[in-house]
């Protein structure tokens, strides 16, 4: 029965959180934003803000120390932990050509990269690809729906909690189980995803540290970077040729 709770809740969630998200845009101001519950996503930014100035940037200050290689390597493992459910994503969304990519890429670097250690599939000009349930519901036709800032992970979208949440209980390393090895196993996604939140925490520094500490509205200030990198990389922005955000750290300060 085990092996059916994580899904069957995850089903739940959507079911739950999707009739929100499908009705786009309802309280959107003329700015483009959909902020109704503002008030509480402030306290929740704070909240956050807190969090990174006590713990998240002086730990990933710490965690700058670890020389370059060891960090790059654990990024590498993380990056390859995360291809099976973007393989899954790419197939859910019609992407033949993802699912191709992210499947060779997780077959190389799990065996030529020694599970992921290294990055192989690049060294082999095998393209990097990427993708989440969030963008997947978006292709199904889901409004992005209200902004919202969640704790610890940082700006989202009810759409996007709605893809954060299935993409968590659907990872075949967070099922539970009951053999202890599996049980164990567990904990890698999370612990390798947190090294890697900390070494992006650390490489782009000054940039964030400029948005959470110089900018007049820390707050309205991450919202916007957020709701416009996310549109671009959903393709909901065409009116740039190029992405204006691609080199922008504050996407992912949070991100699992």
């Amino acid at each position: 029965m085990k092996a059916f709770a994580r899904p069957a809740m995850a089903l739940l969630t959507v079911l739950a959180l999707s009739a929100c998200a499908t009705t786009q845009d309802v309280a959107t101001r003329s700015d483009g934003i959909n902020d109704p519950y503002e008030r509480q996503n402030r306290k929740v930014h704070a909240f956050n803000k807190g969090l990174d100035k006590n713990l998240v940037r002086p730990v990933s200050q710490a965690y700058g120390v670890v020389p370059v290689e060891i960090r790059n390597t654990v990024n590498n493992f993380s990056e390859n932990l995360s291809m099976p459910r973007v393989a899954v994503n790419s197939l859910l969304q019609g992407d033949l050509r993802g699912t191709g990519l992210a499947t060779l890429r997780f077959a190389m670097n799990t065996t030529i990269g020694l599970g992921g250690l290294f990055d192989a599939a690049s060294e082999l000009n095998i393209p990097e690809h990427d993708t989440d349930f969030g963008e997947t519901l978006a292709v199904w036709g889901a409004g992005e729906g209200a902004y919202i800032e969640l704790p610890v992970f940082g700006p989202s979208t009810q759409r996007d909690t709605v893809g954060l949440v299935v993409d968590f209980f659907t990872n075949p390393l967070t099922n539970n189980t009951n053999n202890k090895f599996d049980d164990d196993l567990q904990s890698v996604p999370p612990a390798t995803a947190t090294a890697s939140v900390l070494n992006d925490r650390e490489k782009f520094s000054d940039t964030i540290d400029s948005v959470l500490y110089e900018s007049a509205d820390s707050y309205a200030q991450s919202r916007s970077i957020h709701l416009q990198n996310r549109r671009f990389e959903l393709g909901q922005d065409r009116a740039r040729d190029t992405d204006p955000f691609a080199t922008d750290p504050y996407e992912d300060p949070y991100a699992q």
